[in-house]
This record gives C-alpha cells, sequence and structure tokens, in this order.
C-alpha cells in the first residue's frame, strides 16, 4: 500500500486512532514505517466504547511519530452513540488535553464535525487550545459551514467527497479556503475520490486524485497546490519536509 502511494508521489501517511483501544495499534505501525505517523483520541463514533484509557492516550502522545490528538468531536448524522454520550466524552477529551499542556504535551487536534459546526465550534472556542491547532478533516459542509470554520480560525482538509457531481457545495467551499490552511487526505478506507467512486478501499495513493480535481478547481499549478500541502503538513503536523521526501 505504501508502495502504492509513493508511485503517486504521496509520501507518507498519518493513520488515524478512533479509540484508546486501537490507538497503540496505530503506534506500532508508525513505528514500524518511516514514513507512518499517528494520532491518539477517541473519535465520537466510538465514545461509548468504554472505558477510556486517558493513561494510555497520555503515554502514546508522548511518542516521537505521534503528531496529533484525534480524531474528536461531534456527529448529528448518526443516532448512535447518542449526543448525551458523545458530549460527555467529548467534555472530558478536550480536558484532558488540556491537562496535557501542563506536561508540554502540546499537539494539534484532528476534529470530527459532522452535521454539527454550530454546536461543536462553540465548545472548541472555550478551551484553552489555539484555534490555529485544529483541523476539521473529512470537511462536506458548503460556504457557510467553511466560512464558521474559518472565522474560527482553523485548518480545513477536503477528502474525495469534493470530487463528486452531487457535492457541489464541498467544492464551493473548497474555492473559499486560504492556501495556507488547505490540507487533503483519504479518509481511508472510505470516500475513494473520482475516478475511482466506489472502489474498496480508499488507500492512501488515491489522495492524489482529490489534490488534482483542487488544482483544477482553484486554478492552481498541481506543483504549486502540492508544495503548498507539503509547507501547511510540516507547520501543523511537524513532520520534517525532508521526511516526506516528494508531495504527500
Amino acid at each position: 500500500m505504501l508502495s502504492e502511494a509513493a508511485s503517486a508521489g504521496v509520501a507518507g501517511a498519518i493513520t488515524i486512532a478512533t479509540s484508546s483501544h486501537d490507538a497503540e495499534a496505530g503506534m506500532m505501525l508508525a513505528e514500524a514505517h518511516e514514513n507512518v505517523w499517528f494520532s491518539v483520541g477517541v473519535h465520537p463514533l466510538y465514545a461509548d466504547q468504554t472505558p477510556h484509557d486517558w493513561a494510555l492516550l497520555k503515554r502514546l502522545a508522548g511518542h516521537e511519530k505521534c503528531v496529533a490528538w484525534g480524531e474528536l468531536g461531534l456527529d448529528n448524522h448518526h443516532a448512535k452513540p447518542t449526543r448525551d454520550i458523545q458530549d460527555r466524552v467529548l467534555a472530558d477529551e478536550l480536558a484532558f488535553i488540556e491537562s496535557c499542556l501542563e506536561d508540554r504535551i502540546d499537539l494539534p487536534v484532528v476534529v470530527h464535525c459532522r452535521e454539527a459546526f454550530d454546536e461543536l465550534i462553540p465548545i472548541l472556542r472555550a478551551t484553552k487550545l489555539d484555534p490555529a491547532r485544529f483541523v476539521f478533516h473529512c470537511f462536506t459542509g458548503g460556504p457557510d459551514e467553511a466560512r464558521l470554520v474559518l472565522d474560527f480560525g482553523a485548518m480545513i482538509s477536503f477528502t474525495g467527497v469534493v470530487t463528486y457531481r452531487n457535492a457541489r457545495q464541498v467544492a464551493e467551499a473548497a474555492k473559499l479556503v486560504p492556501a495556507d490552511r488547505l490540507m487533503v487526505e483519504t479518509d481511508a478506507p472510505f470516500l475513494t475520490p473520482e475516478p475511482h467512486r466506489g472502489r474498496w478501499p480508499c488507500t492512501p495513493a488515491h489522495v492524489r486524485h482529490t489534490a488534482e480535481f483542487l488544482a483544477a478547481l482553484r486554478k492552481t499549478p498541481m506543483s504549486e497546490l502540492c508544495r503548498q500541502l507539503d509547507e501547511n503538513t510540516e507547520r501543523f503536523f511537524g513532520i520534517p519536509a525532508l521526511a516526506l521526501g516528494q508531495h504527500a
């Protein structure tokens, strides 16, 4: 999979945690591959998979290849876990992350926000965390939601959804994002971009198609967009540019 990605010009990957139970598996992947990094956190759709091992997450967060908290946030699209469970876990997780600042563990945050922008952004704004340290991943909102995120001060990351013909509002939102606050991703194994929509699984190599779509949409040369994406990745996640090697 990593070889296929490299052939497509994608030089690295971040494997994202959904719970404290799988965060350690992410660490093991990162230790096994030079160009793989990992995050630690509890996804809102896994909020009911208790107990959440905050002590383990703190230990993993100190690993040299851990580059982010998350993904965390709120999801109003799915009925379960119920919002009361999601809200409780999110409050605990944000308080936990703030407490880690006292121990000089300062990582950016990958945010899951599905149909919950009006509710989630005020919660994040009320924390001690720098808005510029958040990225709203797998953005599926329109221009209005993009403006909310940008006014808050966060980054925005797009998946293959932006390439879909029935997601024109997402594409319109992508035109609004300043170049230095833009990211692309796969959300693998989901959301394979055009022209391979519907194929399973989506893999890191597919992110190239999303980048090419955004370059055309934003009327930016592909080489310039990739250079900017590398810069954004290095700045936000702290991944050295030399580690990227190519356009990631």
